[in-house]
């Protein structure tokens, strides 16, 4: 049986830390979301903490949408291959992928 089947075997099972961790990272989803303030965030990660079951961490996020995980931002991804190539053929094409590649990445979208 794998952490995915366990997962959702049965709530009144002990919770693991992982699980535990996974409910404090969608909880501060939701605090950076503006769907909780700062002493409810606080107070429900201290009960996240002292959860003994997986109905006690069910309860946490019960009033919150449904969403399984915080999505986690794209890693920005720089080809270097093409780079290095680039630098090798043409340094001013090299500098004008690396400066997209950089904006790209502040803005939190997946590079050309």
């Amino acid at each position: 049986m794998n952490d995915s089947e366990d997962s959702t075997a049965d709530p009144a099972l002990r919770a693991s830390d992982t699980e535990r961790d996974r409910v404090e990272a969608q909880l501060q989803h939701h605090y950076a979301c503006g769907r909780l303030t700062l002493p409810e965030l606080e107070e429900r990660v201290a009960m996240a903490c002292e959860a003994r079951t997986r109905d006690q961490l069910d309860a946490l996020v019960q009033d919150l949408p449904g969403e399984t995980q915080a999505p986690a931002p794209p890693a920005p991804v720089i080809d270097s291959r093409l780079l290095i190539i680039l630098l090798c053929t043409s340094p001013p094409a090299a500098l004008i992928y690396w400066l997209i590649c950089q904006r790209t990445a502040r803005r939190g979208s997946p590079p050309m």
